[in-house]
């Protein structure tokens, strides 16, 4: 049957916005899967929207371990980045999230931040989470933000993110690169306001709403690739002389920062969140004040310097190698699962 096009836009909010706190066809799914081949552990990662926490309800009882990983903070905070309006904001941290809906946090709706809120807020009453067997957090920084919002913390491990191995770049690379999302939370501002004194050419990988603004603002020797897929990151990563990572949010762990140690590249990083925890200052690369565009500037000069950028490309390397390699990934896994088993058992 024919829908105009914005009662049909309605309806499928709706549904989703149901999903978001019950969803049963996942349910039902879910159930019928373990029932033909009980599994030893259910690993879980973003609930929403799709799948909502009604699904480790589903797993409760039978038999089986649950682990999820949190890759960011979506348990905490609607829009899961603790950013509103450009800065830190941390009003529901360990609270029910109605500050989140009046400031219509979650994609700027009022439906769909209500949607999520009273998920959130159900599954808490209901003890959902408590389903889990063990919580993975992918950096230090998030575990202790979802420890202070509630978590029990001996239900909180860390399991970083690895990257596969690349050739190692040779020499000291040629552009500055910044790979990801053009959006307010990552800085990209910022990046600009740096790079107007700047000689040194950067290279922007990644799309988003701010895309076209940026792209016309930009001072010379800035380049725009627009979206880049995944099998293409080595061979840029292979010719950069840093990444650059200005954000302004509390980043989890972006699995950019371990590609580019794994290509023997270093990071330059706002000095916020997990970044503090994931780059090393002055050994796998530098750390700088958000915000602070002469900070950004100065730190890139200094990697214009071969040297300096040989020395913190082959201090990232090794890094990589000791904790960010698939063998070191494989490893946490797997010792998660057992921990996991025993918690279960």
């Amino acid at each position: 049957m024919f829908r105009p096009a914005r009662e049909a836009g309605t309806l499928a909010a709706a549904r989703e916005g149901l999903s978001a706190i019950w969803s049963r066809r996942t349910i039902d799914d879910l159930r019928r899967l373990i029932s033909r081949r009980p599994p030893d552990v259910v690993h879980c990662h973003n609930l929403f929207p799709a799948l909502s926490p009604a699904v480790l309800r589903a797993v409760d009882g039978a038999g089986v371990a649950v682990v999820m990983t949190l890759h960011n903070y979506r348990l905490a905070c609607l829009p899961a980045t603790f950013l509103r309006k450009g800065r830190i904001c941390e009003d529901c941290l360990g609270k029910t999230p109605w500050r989140g809906v009046v400031h219509r946090c979650y994609r700027g709706s009022l439906p769909a931040s209500a949607s999520l809120a009273t998920s959130l807020t159900l599954h808490r009453a209901l003890g959902s989470f408590d389903c889990v067997d063990l919580f993975l957090a992918v950096s230090e920084f998030v575990r202790a933000k979802h420890v202070e919002a509630g978590l029990p913390a001996d239900r909180v491990a860390v399991k970083r993110n690895f990257a596969w191995e690349v050739a190692p770049r040779e020499g000291a690379g040629e552009y500055f690169l910044f790979a990801g999302r053009l959006s307010p939370e990552k800085g990209v501002r910022t990046l600009l306001e740096a790079w107007s004194g700047t000689d040194a050419p950067l290279v922007i990988a990644g799309d988003g709403p701010e895309r076209d603004e940026l792209q016309r603002t930009a001072p010379s020797g800035v380049k725009f690739l627009g979206a880049v897929e995944p099998d293409e990151m080595p061979a840029l990563l292979a010719r950069a002389r840093a990444l650059v990572l200005p954000s302004v949010w509390y980043e989890g762990a972006p699995r950019t920062i371990v590609e580019a140690y794994a290509a023997g590249v270093p990071v330059v990083a706002s000095a916020v969140g997990a970044l503090t925890e994931l780059v090393d200052d002055s050994v796998t690369g530098l750390l700088v004040p958000p915000h602070d565009s002469r900070a950004l500037a100065a730190a890139v000069a200094r990697l214009g310097d071969d040297g300096e950028s040989i020395s913190l490309g082959h201090a990232a390397r090794l890094q990589w190698s000791e904790r960010y390699s698939p063998d070191a990934g494989l490893k946490d896994l797997v010792g998660a699962y057992r921990s996991a088993l025993t918690r279960s058992s």
